[in-house]
């Protein structure tokens, strides 16, 4: 079982920048960030496991995904943002322990999920 509690959102103008944190209690291989904007299905952002990091094209360059080194907590760093990113961001984990799959955005594959937080950007 895996709990996760985001924070961190809030208002921003275009070009600015949110780090958005998701506290992790127990453990997955395969974390990360979605998001859903109103009137849009929930997509993917960046996921990472130990292999590596894995970003949508929308915001490579722009997002940075961490984690601290105890594993308690998931970050999300969004700079240069534009009004695309006006969303509700949910933090995510895998279910069975597993890594990250061959598509590792694919929402199908997490199982665990927080409340989500609210990010706003006006131009």
């Amino acid at each position: 079982q895996v709990h996760l509690v985001e924070s961190g959102g809030g208002s921003v103008q275009a070009g600015g920048s949110l780090t958005l944190s998701c506290a992790v209690g127990g453990y997955s291989s395969c974390m990360g960030w979605f998001r859903q904007a109103p009137g849009k299905e929930r997509e993917g952002v960046v996921v990472r496991d130990p292999l590596g990091n894995y970003y949508a094209d929308s915001v490579k360059g722009r997002f940075t995904i961490s984690k601290d080194d105890a594993g308690n907590t998931l970050y999300l760093q969004m700079n240069s943002m534009k009004s695309e990113d006006t969303a509700m961001y949910y933090c995510a984990a895998r279910t069975g322990g597993l890594w990250c799959s061959s598509t590792p955005l694919r929402e199908s594959d997490f199982g665990f999920w927080g409340q989500g937080t609210q990010v706003t950007v006006s131009s």
